[in-house]
């Protein structure tokens, strides 16, 4: 156990989303449980950080639950395991549990736990004081129903409830805060295209995640928004014969939340904006957030990430990832590099991914491997 202050683990867990302004311009959008928009699956990780628009798994329930209605067996279960800050302490850490569920061909229930440890942490109000040991965690709980309206196209709801206890802070319980979240996500997948020399198919995926209210600690503190996020994705995979396909893919994604700024003009982004800031509700901040960058919409278009990645599978066994994510270094600097590979044996897949950053902003996933392990069976659908 690490003997570190809450406030620590607080600024180092939280650098790699906010990457701390430095003036007024860089207004970095910041969040409640921001580990939401951590990719907690080696797969998608190892493509820089996207799922949306890739072929279903059972860990699409982060990504686009839509996908799960193409599944082609009747159910799944997945468990992944990300190690955080692991070159400073060696109990934070990001695990997930996934399950679907495929009623009939069209349509499929899915569940998910998601579940982020702070670690153990000693607090005290002075030296004098007995240390207090506290255990801060978030976690998230998702139920998802997907159906296919066509041959190609399906949808999905989800609904999620969010949890945050952030422990103690200068030996005050600060409460365990919660709120729920809807997701509603879309999917499509073409037919199987001939050209010359290989076949092909397109994938497109869409999901809106996180729309629900704010999280609120205590009676006396302020409302936190939510990641609500909107996800747009394309994929398209070059099949080469029956042992060699590869997919790629590309992703943007856009916090669905109001840019920070300065509305008395005083040249600062204070408390005193911060009120007038927190007034705005969970949907008014929706609709406003696709115009409201006080630099137009040259900063709209900083507000949006890049993700691009590739997978290569030999004869659906073995499969090598690759991918690259992009941030603004204005709206928090993530920039990196992540490597991955699967293993699939019969029903069983193991997943592995690693980070490279590029940004000068250190990444709490710096030097980090990722593990999934997938189940699946039961009756097998082709679509």
């Amino acid at each position: 156990m690490k003997k570190i202050t809450f406030l620590l683990v607080t600024v180092i867990l939280f650098a790699d989303f906010s990457a701390f302004a430095q003036d007024e311009r860089d207004r970095v959008i910041t969040t409640a449980v921001p580990f939401l928009l951590v990719a907690a699956d080696a797969r998608g990780a190892g493509m820089g950080d996207q799922g949306v628009a890739t072929s279903p798994d059972v860990f699409s329930q982060q990504w686009n639950p839509a996908k799960y209605a193409f599944a082609t067996r009747e159910n799944g279960i997945a468990v992944s395991y990300t190690p955080y800050l692991s070159e400073i302490v060696n109990d934070i850490f990001l695990g997930s549990l996934n399950y679907y569920h495929k009623l009939d061909d069209r349509s499929a229930l899915a569940a998910s736990l998601r579940y982020f440890s702070l670690g153990s942490i000693e607090t005290r109000g002075s030296f004098e004081e007995s240390p207090i040991l506290v255990n801060p965690n978030e976690l998230t709980f998702d139920l998802s129903y997907s159906l296919k309206l066509s041959e190609n196209f399906s949808m999905a709801v989800a609904g999620r409830y969010l949890r945050s206890d952030l422990g103690l802070q200068d030996n005050e319980d600060l409460g365990a805060a919660s709120t729920f979240g809807v997701d509603v996500a879309a999917f499509y997948e073409g037919d199987q295209i001939t050209f010359n020399s290989f076949d092909a198919r397109w994938r497109l995926g869409a999901n809106i995640s996180n729309i629900g209210p704010k999280m609120k600690y205590d009676d006396a503190g302020q409302e936190n928004f939510i990641p609500t996020n909107l996800k747009l994705g394309a994929g398209f995979d070059f099949i080469f014969d029956a042992d060699n396909r590869l997919g790629t893919y590309v992703e943007f994604n856009k916090l669905l939340v109001p840019t920070p700024q300065d509305f008395d003009g005083d040249g600062d982004i204070d408390g005193e904006d911060d009120e007038e800031y927190n007034e705005i509700g969970a949907i008014e901040g929706i609709f406003k957030s696709f115009g409201d960058a006080p630099d137009g919409f040259s900063e709209e278009l900083k507000e949006i990430t890049l993700a691009l990645g590739a997978e290569y599978w030999y004869r659906d066994k073995f499969a090598l990832r690759a991918g690259y994510f992009n941030e603004s270094e204005e709206k928090g600097f993530r920039r990196f590099f992540s490597l991955g590979a699967g293993f699939a044996y019969e029903s069983v897949v193991i997943d592995a991914s690693y980070l490279f950053s590029t940004s000068s902003v250190p990444s709490p996933l710096e030097g980090t491997l990722r593990f999934g392990l997938s189940f699946h069976f039961g009756d097998n659908y082709n679509n």
